[in-house]
């Protein structure tokens, strides 16, 4: 098959949907597909231009098989909402000559958010005469609504009514964990047309290394500590203070050390919060290459997922599967009756703790650093869980199925997509 996927974010970006979306493309190559990207020049998450882009309309590039297509961006390192508008109409309208530039394939894939490219991607699903299958991340607009970044009432109803056209003219929905599918199915969109495929974690890339002989921990003065580690987006959703003060009540055991991994931006601000409450047992990294991942990810003894407690209640951080697959138990500061508590508690591969509770979350932390066999018992099953339901593998052999099953059987996709959410694992439902 030929396979359009066009996405906002891709490599060489680290984290978010990038790895995910380009580890989907290359193993879709790697099984004899075709695959073209249509996607935005790298910026993130630094919020600029990567050097080697800069002054460029348009780029296109041949990577591990896949045809990337890269247009340009109106991007600010300091967006406000207006920003904001203006980045998404911007990869609107230069992403479409590059739609054009290629042969009709079979599938398109579009990964949302950003919304406003529902826009070009079901104009070419028609033109095309092609299923569009829309991969829903995070959905909006009530997750921006729900932290306070969207509160013009004319620009949410806007969101709103373009969010029921994505659902509505979309002919399959994947979407990455059953929260999401309960809040579509709210909404009134069928059942049948959605399909739950959680997100992915290369178990074979990301895997269980030993901490002697680290040489990121030797990098970075960490041997013979015991590192609990945040690595990813800093983001409103997730309230990193939260880790500071867990420090403090810490700091008094000087073993512990607390490593926070990000964009440079955001670790100025918890900088100033670090020094503001005399946490001295905080290292603030930026974000490291993705080849250093497996190493970084190994140097820890545990691994943080932080949410505020009024985080949307499915939201599923990508970085659970990812901390899994480490091998490391998971400390979960989320919301107890979210999607992120549910995961983490059905892999048994961590605690859950009260969201924005720094003693909480200090309190399970010392009951892993005083309770070694526990720490490895919930980071051996973890590992496990992991291997069992979030495997890249797992993940391409439900996509490659999907799409053969969407192009060959077009007029009867009420009748295969329960049969393929009967595939489900135990993971989502």
């Amino acid at each position: 098959m030929h396979i359009l996927i066009y996405s906002y974010n891709y490599y060489p970006e680290p984290i978010g949907i990038a790895p995910l979306m380009t580890e989907l493309a290359e193993g879709l190559v790697k099984r004899g597909h075709e695959v073209r990207v249509i996607t935005g020049m790298p910026n993130y998450p630094q919020r600029e231009i990567y050097h080697e882009y800069r002054g460029k309309w348009y780029v296109t590039e041949q990577t591990n098989g896949v045809t990337i297509q890269r247009s340009y961006l109106r991007i600010k390192s300091k967006p406000n909402l207006l920003d904001r508008l203006l980045l998404e109409l911007s990869f609107v309208f230069t992403s479409l000559p590059q739609a054009f530039k290629g042969k009709r394939p079979d599938a398109i894939l579009l990964t949302v958010p950003p919304l406003l490219s529902t826009l070009p991607a079901t104009m070419f699903s028609w033109l095309y005469n092609c299923p569009l299958i829309l991969n829903v991340q995070d959905i909006l607009p009530e997750a921006a609504v729900r932290v306070g970044l969207l509160k013009n009432k004319w620009m949410i109803k806007g969101l709103a009514a373009l969010e029921k056209f994505a659902y509505h003219t979309a002919h399959t929905i994947s979407v990455i964990a059953d929260g999401f599918s309960e809040n579509l199915v709210n909404k009134g969109v069928p059942a049948n047309k959605i399909v739950c495929i959680p997100n992915w974690v290369n178990i074979n890339f990301i895997r269980p290394l030993p901490k002697h002989n680290n040489s990121w921990r030797a990098t970075h003065k960490l041997h013979g500590k015991f590192v609990v580690l945040y690595s990813g987006n800093i983001a409103l959703t997730q309230g990193l203070e939260t880790v500071i003060e867990a420090a403090v009540c810490l700091r008094h055991i000087k073993d512990i050390v607390f490593v926070i991994v990000g964009e440079p931006i955001a670790l100025q601000r918890l900088q100033e919060y670090c020094l503001l409450n005399g946490a001295d047992n905080v290292l603030l990294i930026p974000l490291q290459p993705r080849e250093k991942l497996p190493e970084m990810l190994a140097a820890s003894d545990v691994g943080l997922i932080v949410q505020k407690r009024d985080v949307i209640s499915f939201n599923m951080p990508s970085k659970i599967p990812l901390l899994l697959a480490t091998g490391r138990p998971i400390v979960g500061s989320v919301p107890a009756s979210g999607t992120a508590a549910k995961a983490i508690a059905l892999s048994s591969g961590g605690i859950v703790v009260e969201p924005e509770s720094p003693y909480a979350m200090a309190a399970a932390i010392h009951d892993l650093y005083t309770n070694p066999s526990l720490a490895a018992k919930l980071g051996h099953t973890g590992r496990q869980f992991a291997e069992a339901n979030y495997s890249l593998e797992q993940a391409l052999d439900r996509y490659e199925w999907l799409f053969s099953h969407v192009v060959t059987n077009r007029k009867s996709i009420w009748r295969i997509l329960p049969e393929l959410n009967s595939k489900k694992s135990v993971v989502d439902g």
